[in-house]
């Protein structure tokens, strides 16, 4: 019988390998599953091993933050300058901010690391939102920062509690994402960018 031999992963790979787990742990069951000890587990690691790169569970679940946030700022940012070619639409900049804090669960996380006291919980969220308006030249626009705002704020309230307010209200699931994309069409149009024709 063959003895399996465990691969040696550099501090960077298995912070990696460690993030990537936890994010299939945030969206399969939610963000009080995020601990050490299971995602140790599914990486084949040890407790102390997680426990040197991230300090604490708060840690860990502060870099998942800050890795989601990356990765869903670095789509969105691709999205927009496609569509400032002409490829995509403004629904796909909502969709992917919406899926981002809802099928993603950064949303949950967030909530989650504030209701247990990770007070700054939110940073990583918010420098990578800020550096993604930076990086698109929104920021001379008063009217596109607060469009930012909105967006961000609208998709987090929709993966909350946008479920049951929808149906309470007797509206469609996908009403506050209908809004959000005419509330992105009519800054953009303030701001004198021409939309694809397909546009609302």
């Amino acid at each position: 019988m063959e003895k399996l031999v465990r691969k040696r992963l550099s501090p960077q790979e298995s912070r990696v390998a460690a993030l990537n787990a936890a994010r299939g742990l945030l969206i399969e069951a939610g963000p009080q599953a995020v601990t050490l000890k299971a995602v140790a587990a599914r990486i084949g690691r040890t407790h102390a091993n997680l426990l040197h790169h991230f300090g604490s569970a708060a840690g860990l679940q502060k870099d998942l933050a800050r890795h989601l946030a990356q990765t869903i700022c670095t789509n969105i940012r691709d999205t927009v300058i496609a569509n400032r070619s002409g490829i995509g639409s403004p629904r796909d900049v909502v969709d992917l901010t919406f899926d981002a804090f809802d099928k993603e669960g950064a949303g949950a996380l967030a909530s989650w690391m504030l209701l247990t006291g990770n007070e700054d919980a939110l940073d990583p969220i918010v420098d990578a939102v800020h550096d993604l308006v930076v990086e698109l030249d929104e920021f001379g626009s008063d009217a596109q920062r607060s469009n930012t705002l909105a967006l961000t704020l609208m998709a987090l309230g929709d993966a909350l509690m946008g479920g049951p307010l929808s149906q309470a209200l007797d509206l469609p699931r996908h009403a506050a994402r209908d809004r959000a994309e005419r509330l992105l069409v009519e800054g953009l149009q303030a701001a004198g960018v021409t939309l694809p024709p397909n546009c609302p």
